[in-house]
């Protein structure tokens, strides 16, 4: 883990590739803000829905009975058990499946990353969400507002229960690949001619290499986003020459991150080089 340093709350993150990660904080102006544009949405749905029951229950039959009146408050019961599972899911599944934002984050260019830099997953979203209800109490945020004003890097209950924080989005980032997924074919370019690297690597060469290398090569895709181009040039570099060293083969001059999604996609189709 990193440290942070001045007033503009930057924190830096050591990475196993050892290189530093930069982010800024998010603070607790920009994530109420998104907060509430989140709560908007959410509101709107719920609204939704009451209208929808109440023009049911307006239309329905008059008749009255013991029993319709106990499974109307078992109706009423489970519907707001849903409506909270709704909520939490929420920003559960948006964090997690929609690279650490909610629409309300993507808006003011927010998102949720792990202590390590690395993306979160969809339990530690999910921890971090139900702890909301402890953040939310009494009322507005405020356990969560004064836990975050209690620590350097802006936490509340659910960050630290999830090992999460939120930052800001980079905005001066510009993609080396047009997507930075390993699972995307390799596309041929004038500069990958030679044999080994053009399509996809050897099977020979890559069942050289173990399941721990595709995961430095996943982890390294994950947070391209997040690093600045030139640390991003280099990790990928360092990263394909390690590759290159454990399969005996010379590494071709050109994008290194070709080189890595070339090698992922061996590694994942011929399945030979993953043990």
């Amino acid at each position: 883990m990193g440290h942070q340093q001045g007033l503009a709350q930057q924190l830096y993150i050591d990475t196993p590739e050892q290189v530093g990660l930069q982010f800024a904080v998010a603070g607790i102006g920009s994530r109420f803000v998104a907060q509430l544009l989140d709560i908007i949405l959410i509101v709107g749905v719920l609204i939704i829905e009451l209208l929808f029951f109440v023009w049911v229950g307006e239309n329905a039959p008059g008749t009255q009975s013991a029993a319709l009146d106990t499974a109307g408050k078992w109706f009423v019961a489970i519907l707001i058990f849903l409506n909270f599972a709704f909520v939490v899911g929420y920003f559960a599944l948006f964090e997690a499946y929609w690279h650490g934002q909610t629409p309300g984050k993507r808006v003011m260019k927010l998102r949720v990353i792990k202590d390590s830099g690395r993306q979160i997953t969809f339990f530690e979203a999910l921890a971090r969400n139900v702890v909301r209800l402890i953040d939310f109490m009494p009322q507005i945020y405020l356990v969560g507002v004064i836990t975050m004003l209690c620590n350097k890097q802006n936490k509340r209950l659910g960050d630290l229960a999830a090992g999460t924080l939120v930052v800001h989005e980079s905005r001066d980032e510009q993609p080396l690949l047009p997507q930075h997924n390993a699972f995307l074919p390799v596309r041929e370019t004038p500069q990958w001619k030679n044999p080994v690297v053009s399509g996809v690597f050897a099977a020979d060469a890559v069942a050289k290499l173990k399941a721990a290398d595709l995961v430095v090569i996943d982890t390294f895709f994950a947070r391209a986003l997040d690093l600045d181009v030139g640390v991003r040039a280099a990790m990928a570099l360092r990263i394909a020459q390690q590759m290159a060293v454990k399969m005996g083969v010379t590494l071709p001059d050109g994008n290194p991150e070709r080189a890595l999604e070339a090698i992922a996609v061996a590694m994942r189709g011929g399945g030979s080089g993953i043990r």
